[in-house]
């Protein structure tokens, strides 16, 4: 740049404002970068996180292990195939997503609530072991299983450890924890034809009439086969979420051929798993721990599940056994 005859040289003065310029811009760039390293800048972070003895760094590395951004958006990245789960945990808590994870294919119902909140962590994370005051505390979840409860879903089954899931949930709790200064955004389901966007989907109608009757016909049907009555069961208590109608290993042992096979157990003595057995396993699931298997991670179904209701479970599992799965 040159200054033309007769005419004002402002060279110097352009020169001058662009050092100025970009003098500005080099000590916004170096602020920012010194704010960067501040702890939190009153933002949650995850290593202060937990759900029991889980850390949320642990659940991150779960979440992006099973690519769950590939069907679903956190904070907004991700697929759209599946839900936003930034606020999963705070709507839902962590008894439902304990239900809800290792068994995704269907629906929690209340049932496989009431089992989880009988584990420690989930009672103390929630503070209750009540499941109405459970629902009182995360109504998300009493939405959840009162629409969708028992159904099934578009979600596959995932070969979640246990330790997967508490993993898992702390990531979510770190998630709900978050200032996401208001995403996700609500969804608009008013006028919305799809069957879950209805608030009545679990909710008889006079519309529903004929299906409350068949659904009556087929609970009378379940009750007078144990077998049937049993595999409802399972379904409703989500034991397949820890056990596998074959003799894959889960989070416990498979039932395919369990029933009249010889069991050993952490003492070294072996039993025949018939009757006596299984109903004792279902009702006092600590009190004869099988070898290769940790206590306390099965709940007591003692007295949450009624004398017919345990009868018809081992009836299922020797179902498994007598069609030779």
């Amino acid at each position: 740049m040159s200054c033309g005859e007769g005419k004002p040289c402002l060279e110097a003065k352009y020169r001058r404002t662009a050092l100025v310029v970009l003098l500005l811009m080099l000590l916004i760039f170096l602020g920012l970068s010194a704010a960067s390293f501040i702890d939190s800048r009153n933002q949650v972070t995850p290593d202060t996180v937990s759900f029991g003895s889980h850390e949320a760094v642990a659940g991150k590395r779960v979440f992006q292990a099973y690519n769950c951004m590939g069907c679903h958006t956190m904070v907004g990245n991700g697929g759209y195939l599946g839900p936003d789960l930034t606020n999963t945990y705070e709507h839902a808590g962590s008894a439902w997503l304990a239900a809800f994870l290792p068994s995704a294919g269907t629906w929690p119902t209340s049932a496989a609530l009431k089992i989880q909140l009988q584990g420690q962590d989930h009672a103390e994370d929630s503070k209750t072991a009540s499941l109405d005051d459970y629902y009182k505390k995360y109504p998300g979840a009493a939405e959840r299983v009162q629409r969708r409860g028992g159904h099934a879903s578009i979600m596959p089954n995932l070969p979640l450890t246990a330790d997967e899931v508490a993993n898992l949930i702390a990531y979510l709790k770190y998630t709900s924890a978050m200032n996401t200064e208001g995403w996700p955004p609500k969804p608009k389901v008013d006028g919305l034809t799809f069957k879950y966007a209805s608030p009545g989907l679990n909710v008889a109608s006079a519309a529903a009439v004929p299906a409350v009757a068949a659904a009556t016909a087929a609970t009378a049907e379940a009750v007078a086969d144990p077998t049937i009555h049993g595999a409802q069961l399972v379904k409703d208590y989500a034991c397949t979420a820890c056990h596998a109608a074959d003799k894959q290993k889960l989070v416990g042992p498979g039932w395919g051929g369990l029933y009249g096979s010889k069991v050993t157990l952490t003492d070294g003595t072996t039993v025949v798993a018939d009757d006596a057995y299984l109903t004792e396993a279902i009702r006092n699931a600590n009190a004869q721990i099988v070898a290769g298997y940790t206590a306390g991670v099965m709940p007591e179904y003692a007295n949450m599940l009624k004398n017919d209701e345990v009868a018809a479970i081992v009836a299922y599992i020797r179902s498994l056994q007598e069609n030779g799965k």
